[in-house]
């Protein structure tokens, strides 16, 4: 399933840079590019010592034939706590207490100015997570429903495949605990993806994105909203807030994780 999740974005890559020669050949003005880079970092000493990094890539491609994007996100966060070693004595150390990274593709092609065939792959690595790890492809139908100079709604719906492992059970045997890993689970999945974009004031926005992968056996949903104020036509402060929940997940693991960012952005 990597291999294959691999492979559909490097196909969607190839096909998008593809279409953006083509278009550069032909005069379009750098095919409809533009894309976003984010990065956070927090840090606290004294009493209390923790460390978080977060950063997003994206990419988006929007012309006459094609609306393409790509992403990927990483979080990392490590916080001091105190724990017991082996002789009994409590000492601190810093811990890993999230570490995610995900990225994904998606290719439409347009079928007039408002509809279009769009194929999606996505794949998640949660260590904290409800699942350890989860990949999906997917190929649907696309509609803008709202383009103006303020706003932007767009949908997307269709079947997808997708595979995942939930994370390790924590068991007791004979009175110590160990990790027992999960088979890995896979099955169809209805995707839909809604996206709005709304110009508050001239340096002013918000972006609202919703996800969900709802299958027999497990429903994931993802909800990312930004607002951005530009201080320059390049960089930008964000305030991020995400919420990501599993319907079935194991014992002792929570169905619902959010995460809140304040992000220096770059426009390119």
């Amino acid at each position: 399933m990597n291999k294959t999740l691999i492979a559909a974005l490097l196909l969607a890559a190839c096909t998008s840079f593809a279409a953006q020669a083509q278009d550069a050949d032909n005069g379009a003005n750098n095919g409809g590019w533009s894309g976003s880079g984010e990065f956070g970092f927090a840090s606290a000493t004294g009493n209390t010592r923790s460390q978080n990094v977060n950063a997003k890539l994206g990419l988006n491609q929007e012309n006459e034939q094609w609306k393409n994007s790509f992403f990927l996100d990483v979080l990392r966060t490590k916080v001091q706590q105190k724990v017991i070693d082996q002789a009994g004595n409590t000492i601190e150390q810093f811990n890993t207490t999230a570490n995610r990274y995900d990225g994904g593709a998606s290719v439409g092609y347009k079928l007039d100015p408002r509809s279009y065939i769009v194929g999606a792959a996505r794949y998640d690595h949660d260590q904290f997570g409800a699942n350890l790890w989860q990949g999906v492809v997917s190929l649907g139908y696309g509609y803008i429903a709202l383009k103006d100079a303020r706003n932007e709604l767009s949908f997307e719906i269709g079947p997808g495949y997708k595979k995942y492992r939930p994370a390790d059970l924590t068991v007791i045997v004979n009175g110590a605990s160990s990790r027992e890993r999960q088979p890995v689970q896979h099955e169809v999945v209805a995707r839909g993806l809604v996206n709005y974009k709304f110009r508050l004031t001239a340096n002013t926005s918000f972006e609202d994105t919703f996800l969900t992968e709802a299958g027999s056996k497990n429903t994931y949903l993802q909800n990312d909203a930004g607002l951005a104020v530009s201080m320059t036509k390049k960089l930008a402060l964000k305030v991020g807030f995400q919420v990501r929940r599993n319907s079935d997940v194991l014992p002792g693991i929570k169905k619902t994780d959010t995460l809140t960012t304040t992000n220096l952005v770059y426009n390119f």
